[in-house]
Protein backbone atom coordinates (compact mmCIF):
# COMPACT_ATOMS: atom_id res chain seq x y z
CA UNK A 1 0.00 0.00 0.00
CA UNK A 2 1.32 3.34 -1.13
CA UNK A 3 1.33 6.48 1.78
CA UNK A 4 2.49 9.83 0.35
CA UNK A 5 5.46 11.05 2.53
CA UNK A 6 4.25 12.47 5.59
CA UNK A 7 4.45 16.29 6.10
CA UNK A 8 5.83 18.14 9.26
CA UNK A 9 3.72 17.73 12.39
CA UNK A 10 3.14 21.53 12.47
CA UNK A 11 0.90 22.36 9.95
CA UNK A 12 0.04 25.92 9.12
CA UNK A 13 -3.06 27.29 8.24
CA UNK A 14 -3.92 30.46 6.89
CA UNK A 15 -5.33 33.65 8.53
CA UNK A 16 -8.88 32.70 7.28
CA UNK A 17 -9.12 30.26 9.87
CA UNK A 18 -9.80 33.25 11.91
CA UNK A 19 -13.09 33.56 9.48
CA UNK A 20 -14.21 29.87 10.02
CA UNK A 21 -17.99 29.03 9.17
CA UNK A 22 -20.13 29.22 12.56
CA UNK A 23 -20.36 26.34 14.39
CA UNK A 24 -22.85 24.05 14.93
CA UNK A 25 -25.14 24.97 18.28
CA UNK A 26 -24.85 22.85 21.22
CA UNK A 27 -28.64 22.00 21.33
CA UNK A 28 -28.17 20.41 17.88
CA UNK A 29 -25.58 17.89 19.71
CA UNK A 30 -25.07 14.45 20.84
CA UNK A 31 -23.35 14.30 23.91
CA UNK A 32 -21.05 17.00 22.32
CA UNK A 33 -21.14 15.48 18.65
CA UNK A 34 -23.01 17.21 16.05
CA UNK A 35 -24.27 14.01 15.11
CA UNK A 36 -27.01 13.41 11.84
CA UNK A 37 -27.60 11.53 9.25
CA UNK A 38 -26.64 11.22 5.88
CA UNK A 39 -29.81 10.84 4.18
CA UNK A 40 -28.48 9.09 1.68
CA UNK A 41 -28.80 5.82 4.85
CA UNK A 42 -32.51 6.25 3.40
CA UNK A 43 -32.09 6.91 -0.03
CA UNK A 44 -34.99 4.04 -0.93
CA UNK A 45 -37.37 7.24 0.55
CA UNK A 46 -37.94 10.61 -0.04
CA UNK A 47 -36.24 13.35 1.45
CA UNK A 48 -39.33 14.20 3.58
CA UNK A 49 -39.48 10.41 4.99
CA UNK A 50 -35.73 10.63 5.41
CA UNK A 51 -36.31 13.51 7.85
CA UNK A 52 -39.00 12.02 9.83
CA UNK A 53 -36.84 8.51 9.76
CA UNK A 54 -34.13 10.57 11.04
CA UNK A 55 -36.40 12.65 13.93
CA UNK A 56 -37.72 9.46 15.06
CA UNK A 57 -34.05 8.48 15.65
CA UNK A 58 -33.95 11.72 18.19
CA UNK A 59 -31.30 13.32 15.87
CA UNK A 60 -31.55 16.91 15.11
CA UNK A 61 -29.17 17.42 11.96
CA UNK A 62 -28.90 16.13 8.15
CA UNK A 63 -26.91 15.75 5.52
CA UNK A 64 -28.73 16.42 2.28
CA UNK A 65 -27.10 14.35 -0.74
CA UNK A 66 -28.34 15.08 -4.15
CA UNK A 67 -31.00 13.68 -6.77
CA UNK A 68 -33.17 12.64 -3.72
CA UNK A 69 -36.77 12.66 -4.60
CA UNK A 70 -37.98 15.46 -2.60
CA UNK A 71 -41.60 14.31 -1.36
CA UNK A 72 -44.62 12.70 -3.34
CA UNK A 73 -46.24 16.04 -3.20
CA UNK A 74 -43.28 17.01 -5.53
CA UNK A 75 -42.68 13.74 -7.78
CA UNK A 76 -39.95 15.71 -10.19
CA UNK A 77 -38.33 18.00 -7.54
CA UNK A 78 -35.02 16.45 -6.41
CA UNK A 79 -32.41 18.13 -3.53
CA UNK A 80 -29.35 20.34 -4.74
CA UNK A 81 -28.72 22.89 -6.69
CA UNK A 82 -31.33 23.92 -9.96
CA UNK A 83 -34.04 22.72 -7.79
CA UNK A 84 -37.14 25.39 -7.98
CA UNK A 85 -38.06 28.31 -5.65
CA UNK A 86 -41.31 25.68 -5.08
CA UNK A 87 -39.26 22.77 -4.45
CA UNK A 88 -36.52 24.82 -2.06
CA UNK A 89 -39.40 25.96 0.02
CA UNK A 90 -40.66 22.39 0.48
CA UNK A 91 -37.34 21.75 1.90
CA UNK A 92 -37.13 24.36 4.42
CA UNK A 93 -40.84 23.16 5.18
CA UNK A 94 -39.64 19.49 5.74
CA UNK A 95 -36.78 20.33 7.23
CA UNK A 96 -38.78 22.66 9.69
CA UNK A 97 -41.78 20.47 10.66
CA UNK A 98 -39.07 17.57 11.91
CA UNK A 99 -37.02 20.21 13.84
CA UNK A 100 -33.84 19.07 11.79
CA UNK A 101 -31.11 21.46 10.94
CA UNK A 102 -29.38 20.76 7.27
CA UNK A 103 -25.82 21.26 8.29
CA UNK A 104 -23.90 19.49 4.94
CA UNK A 105 -24.57 17.91 1.64
CA UNK A 106 -22.43 15.32 -0.49
CA UNK A 107 -20.87 13.63 -2.18
CA UNK A 108 -21.49 16.41 -4.32
CA UNK A 109 -19.63 17.40 -7.99
CA UNK A 110 -18.01 21.14 -7.81
CA UNK A 111 -17.36 22.50 -11.13
CA UNK A 112 -13.81 23.64 -12.11
CA UNK A 113 -15.76 26.64 -13.44
CA UNK A 114 -16.81 29.67 -10.63
CA UNK A 115 -20.47 30.04 -11.90
CA UNK A 116 -21.00 26.44 -11.97
CA UNK A 117 -19.78 26.16 -8.48
CA UNK A 118 -21.52 29.20 -7.47
CA UNK A 119 -24.71 27.25 -8.02
CA UNK A 120 -23.70 24.33 -5.63
CA UNK A 121 -22.46 27.08 -2.97
CA UNK A 122 -25.79 28.99 -3.47
CA UNK A 123 -27.94 26.55 -2.69
CA UNK A 124 -25.92 25.34 0.34
CA UNK A 125 -26.05 29.22 1.61
CA UNK A 126 -29.80 29.05 1.14
CA UNK A 127 -30.39 26.02 3.45
CA UNK A 128 -27.67 27.30 6.28
CA UNK A 129 -25.47 24.40 5.65
CA UNK A 130 -22.32 24.49 7.01
CA UNK A 131 -20.14 21.92 4.78
CA UNK A 132 -19.88 20.78 1.11
CA UNK A 133 -18.05 17.14 0.93
CA UNK A 134 -16.92 16.51 -2.87
CA UNK A 135 -14.07 14.64 -4.12
CA UNK A 136 -13.93 17.02 -7.12
CA UNK A 137 -9.86 17.37 -6.99
CA UNK A 138 -9.78 18.93 -10.03
CA UNK A 139 -11.80 22.42 -8.33
CA UNK A 140 -9.43 22.77 -5.70
CA UNK A 141 -8.27 26.65 -6.85
CA UNK A 142 -11.67 27.20 -7.90
CA UNK A 143 -13.13 25.81 -4.39
CA UNK A 144 -10.41 28.46 -2.35
CA UNK A 145 -12.31 30.89 -3.81
CA UNK A 146 -16.08 30.30 -2.98
CA UNK A 147 -15.46 28.90 0.44
CA UNK A 148 -13.99 32.67 1.02
CA UNK A 149 -17.10 34.20 -0.97
CA UNK A 150 -19.70 32.01 0.71
CA UNK A 151 -17.93 30.88 4.02
CA UNK A 152 -18.90 27.46 3.66
CA UNK A 153 -16.25 24.68 4.60
CA UNK A 154 -15.63 21.74 2.27
CA UNK A 155 -14.46 18.20 2.85
CA UNK A 156 -12.70 16.19 0.76
CA UNK A 157 -14.97 12.44 0.96
CA UNK A 158 -13.01 9.26 0.83
CA UNK A 159 -14.23 6.65 -0.71
CA UNK A 160 -12.25 2.90 -0.35
CA UNK A 161 -8.67 2.22 -2.03
CA UNK A 162 -9.09 1.41 -5.51
CA UNK A 163 -5.92 -1.23 -6.67
CA UNK A 164 -7.77 -0.47 -10.50
CA UNK A 165 -7.94 3.12 -10.27
CA UNK A 166 -4.20 3.97 -9.19
CA UNK A 167 -5.05 7.78 -9.69
CA UNK A 168 -7.60 7.90 -7.06
CA UNK A 169 -5.51 9.28 -4.27
CA UNK A 170 -8.47 10.85 -1.45
CA UNK A 171 -8.54 7.60 0.10
CA UNK A 172 -4.70 8.71 1.11
CA UNK A 173 -4.88 11.35 4.37
CA UNK A 174 -1.73 12.33 3.26
CA UNK A 175 -2.42 13.22 -0.25
CA UNK A 176 -5.39 15.48 1.09
CA UNK A 177 -2.69 17.50 3.23
CA UNK A 178 -0.80 18.15 0.40
CA UNK A 179 -3.64 19.18 -1.87
CA UNK A 180 -4.94 21.48 0.64
CA UNK A 181 -1.77 22.47 2.30
CA UNK A 182 -1.72 26.08 0.87
CA UNK A 183 -5.64 26.63 0.83
CA UNK A 184 -8.30 28.15 3.02
CA UNK A 185 -8.50 26.29 6.61
CA UNK A 186 -12.38 26.14 5.62
CA UNK A 187 -11.40 23.53 2.92
CA UNK A 188 -10.30 19.65 4.58
CA UNK A 189 -11.67 16.50 4.75
CA UNK A 190 -14.91 14.49 5.08
CA UNK A 191 -13.37 11.80 7.19
CA UNK A 192 -15.87 8.74 6.08
CA UNK A 193 -14.34 6.10 8.94
CA UNK A 194 -16.08 3.00 7.47
CA UNK A 195 -13.88 3.53 4.21
CA UNK A 196 -10.90 4.34 5.66
CA UNK A 197 -11.27 0.76 7.57
CA UNK A 198 -11.85 -0.67 4.24
CA UNK A 199 -8.51 0.73 2.72
CA UNK A 200 -7.02 -1.16 5.29
CA UNK A 201 -5.76 2.14 7.23
CA UNK A 202 -6.86 3.09 11.20
CA UNK A 203 -9.46 5.76 11.30
CA UNK A 204 -8.05 7.84 14.31
CA UNK A 205 -4.80 7.60 12.73
CA UNK A 206 -6.33 9.28 9.95
CA UNK A 207 -7.84 12.12 11.91
CA UNK A 208 -4.45 12.72 14.04
CA UNK A 209 -2.65 12.86 10.40
CA UNK A 210 -5.33 15.28 9.25
CA UNK A 211 -5.74 17.26 12.48
CA UNK A 212 -7.17 20.36 12.24
CA UNK A 213 -7.85 19.81 8.28
CA UNK A 214 -11.13 17.64 9.34
CA UNK A 215 -14.37 19.26 8.41
CA UNK A 216 -17.26 17.07 8.32
CA UNK A 217 -17.25 12.92 8.88
CA UNK A 218 -19.09 9.81 7.76
CA UNK A 219 -19.10 7.22 10.82
CA UNK A 220 -20.33 3.56 9.59
CA UNK A 221 -18.56 0.60 11.14
CA UNK A 222 -17.18 -2.31 9.27
CA UNK A 223 -17.74 -5.73 10.28
CA UNK A 224 -15.18 -8.26 11.24
CA UNK A 225 -13.65 -9.93 8.68
CA UNK A 226 -15.35 -8.27 5.51
CA UNK A 227 -16.75 -4.89 4.45
CA UNK A 228 -19.94 -4.93 4.69
CA UNK A 229 -21.79 -1.86 7.13
CA UNK A 230 -23.10 -3.18 10.72
CA UNK A 231 -24.32 -1.77 13.24
CA UNK A 232 -21.94 0.87 15.54
CA UNK A 233 -19.62 -0.95 18.26
CA UNK A 234 -20.24 -4.84 16.28
CA UNK A 235 -17.29 -4.22 13.48
CA UNK A 236 -14.14 -3.44 13.34
CA UNK A 237 -14.23 0.45 12.71
CA UNK A 238 -12.81 0.93 15.84
CA UNK A 239 -15.58 3.99 16.13
CA UNK A 240 -15.13 4.74 20.13
CA UNK A 241 -10.61 5.78 18.98
CA UNK A 242 -12.01 7.81 16.16
CA UNK A 243 -13.99 9.59 18.14
CA UNK A 244 -11.57 10.21 21.06
CA UNK A 245 -9.00 11.45 17.96
CA UNK A 246 -11.83 13.96 16.19
CA UNK A 247 -11.84 15.26 19.81
CA UNK A 248 -8.07 15.82 20.17
CA UNK A 249 -7.98 17.40 16.97
CA UNK A 250 -10.60 20.03 17.70
CA UNK A 251 -12.97 18.73 15.30
CA UNK A 252 -16.90 20.10 15.45
CA UNK A 253 -18.30 19.55 12.67
CA UNK A 254 -21.12 17.47 11.38
CA UNK A 255 -20.83 13.46 11.51
CA UNK A 256 -22.95 12.04 9.26
CA UNK A 257 -24.46 8.54 10.06
CA UNK A 258 -24.70 6.95 6.97
CA UNK A 259 -25.92 3.01 7.65
CA UNK A 260 -25.04 1.41 3.69
CA UNK A 261 -27.30 -1.36 4.97
CA UNK A 262 -30.85 -3.34 5.17
CA UNK A 263 -31.82 -0.28 3.31
CA UNK A 264 -36.04 -0.27 4.01
CA UNK A 265 -35.85 -0.67 7.53
CA UNK A 266 -32.67 0.51 9.19
CA UNK A 267 -33.51 3.27 11.83
CA UNK A 268 -32.78 0.85 14.57
CA UNK A 269 -29.50 0.43 12.99
CA UNK A 270 -29.17 4.50 13.30
CA UNK A 271 -30.30 4.35 16.70
CA UNK A 272 -27.29 2.20 17.50
CA UNK A 273 -24.88 4.93 16.28
CA UNK A 274 -26.88 7.52 18.39
CA UNK A 275 -26.65 5.30 21.32
CA UNK A 276 -23.36 4.51 20.63
CA UNK A 277 -21.90 8.50 20.94
CA UNK A 278 -24.01 8.83 23.80
CA UNK A 279 -21.86 5.85 25.75
CA UNK A 280 -18.55 8.15 24.62
CA UNK A 281 -16.56 9.84 27.28
CA UNK A 282 -17.37 13.35 26.75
Amino acid sequence: MKWFPLLPAIVVFSASALYAATPIAAELRTNGYALGTQSYTFKQFTFEEACAKTASAGLKTTELFPGQKISAALPTEKTGPGVSAEGLAAIKDILKKNGLQAVAIGVIGIPKDEEGARKVFAFAKELEIKVINTESTESIDTIDKMVKEFDIKVGYHNHPQRPDKPDYKVWDPNYIIELTKDKDARIGSCADLGHWTNSGLSAADCIRILKGRVVSSHIKDIQMGGTKVVRAGEGRANLGEALKALKEVGFDGPISIEHEANWEDNVGDVVSYVDFVKKQGK
